[in-house]
């Protein structure tokens, strides 16, 4: 389809950039904020041209394809971005639920590991109640047994009465000295037992707060954890959600474009018997021209018109790509952005040798000119909201014969502006 649109030289119209394309999606625009940021005017003067190019190339996008398929298009690029964007969340999601399920690996043999110690400490202070329990009972054992005997200190008070020789009252004193010494030792150890179960207990008190720290700690974890899986479910389904938006805008950009296509066949058809019709009236200029034995009137350069005054010129006649299908192909004229109802002129005298609707260049006018320098000259206004002349009018220089518009596959108000020779299109800017 491509190659045959390009061969027959149809090319869509383009129009300027109208309001709403400064905040199109696809245009990119240059912020204030930008601005301040900037301290090299180099850089800046190199960003502001490639807006400027930015907003050229928006303006050949414009008025490329039908509405229907510009909106297909606009969608499907949404949607494809909007999926692009959903899978990079979803990643991140997915990022955070690994890293959680790492950190909560990680906290639960932290508690493992302190609940553990508890257990431990727990038993330690078990087993020291147990050991201090049997200390008391053996130190109240050896203290019965001890003042069964009688009062130690009176004991040893009578020994050393009874004592009749140096030797007995060492000996004595050594007895006496090991029933206190037993005594001693066994409240020491009874102590010793005291401040060991001490310890123990105030372990044991640290571990359940450890513990009761690592649990507190694991519950909250748990609940972020919940959330990011949440979080990652919702960016799941939104990536789903995406994924047949793409595909429901992709078939939706797929029949806008076979509508698109067979409107281009029959532009394709129309342009051809246009193509014929004027290549038969340039035929017959000529052929009257040369029975009047007349030289070729007039110039090429300047001898038409303008067709609508106080425009811009927004696209000029040329090979180029075309931007939404591919194919390279000829933009057949000029595209002028004027506001719609601006006063279109004719060119030159003539005669309307054709006026029709066509569904890609909406309100159509065929001009035809004669014979000029030699070739069988016509115009042709595309996309105006209405026309002042009818087919079979003879129309001379200057005078009004419709308005400017935005019919057909137009989303702004603009014409496109062709010059046929013999036929053929050409560039307008040799005639005007």
């Amino acid at each position: 389809m491509a190659s045959a649109l390009a061969a027959s030289g149809m090319a869509i119209g383009v129009l300027a950039v109208p309001a709403a394309v400064s905040t199109s999606a696809s245009t990119p625009v240059l912020a204030a904020a930008d601005l301040g940021m900037q301290s090299n005017p180099d850089d800046l003067k190199k960003k502001k041209r490639q807006v400027e190019k930015d907003i050229e190339r928006a303006e050949e996008d414009l008025h490329s394809s039908s509405s229907r398929m510009q909106r297909a298009s606009a969608a499907l690029a949404t949607a494809r971005e909007q999926l692009g964007a959903a899978k990079v969340t979803l990643a991140a999601a997915e990022a955070k639920v690994a890293t959680a399920a790492e950190r909560d690996a990680q906290m639960q043999a932290e508690l493992d590991e302190a609940t553990l110690a508890l257990e431990q400490a727990q038993a330690e202070l078990e087993s020291s109640r147990v050991d201090r329990a049997a200390q008391r009972d053996q130190v109240a054992t050896t203290i019965t047994d001890i003042y069964q005997q009688g009062d130690p200190e009176l004991l040893a008070f009578a020994s050393l009465l009874d004592a009749k020789t140096p030797a007995d009252l060492t000996r004595q004193t050594k007895m006496r000295d090991a029933i206190v010494d037993r005594e001693s030792r066994a409240y020491q150890e009874l102590q010793a037992s005291e401040v060991l179960l001490e310890v123990k207990e105030a372990q044991v008190a640290a571990a359940k707060e450890v513990v009761a720290t690592k649990r507190a700690a694991a519950a909250a974890h748990l609940a972020e954890m919940q959330e990011y899986e949440a979080e990652a479910a919702s960016a799941k389904a939104a990536v789903a959600a995406r994924v047949g938006e793409r595909r429901t805008a992709h078939e939706a950009a797929a029949a806008a474009r076979r509508a698109d296509e067979q409107a281009l066949a029959e532009l394709e058809r129309e342009e051809a018997a246009l193509a014929d019709k004027l290549r038969r009236l340039a035929e017959a200029a000529l052929r009257a021209q040369r029975a009047r034995q007349s030289t070729s009137s007039g110039q090429a350069g300047g001898f038409l018109t303008s067709p609508v005054s106080n425009a811009r010129l927004s696209s000029p006649y040329g090979w180029r790509t075309h931007p939404i299908y591919g194919y390279w192909g000829l933009h057949d004229g000029q595209d002028w952005a004027a506001d719609c109802g601006q006063p279109l002129v004719a060119g030159a005298d003539g005669r309307v040798v054709s006026s029709y609707y066509s569904s890609v260049y909406g309100n159509r006018l065929v001009i035809d000119h004669g014979a000029v320098a030699g070739r069988g000259l016509a115009t042709v206004y595309n996309h105006a909201s209405s026309y002042r002349v009818g087919v079979g009018a003879t129309v001379s220089r200057g005078q009004v014969i419709g308005y400017v518009g935005n019919t057909g596959w137009s989303t702004g108000c603009h014409l496109h502006f062709s010059v046929m020779a013999n036929g053929q299109t050409v560039d307008p800017r040799g005639w005007l």
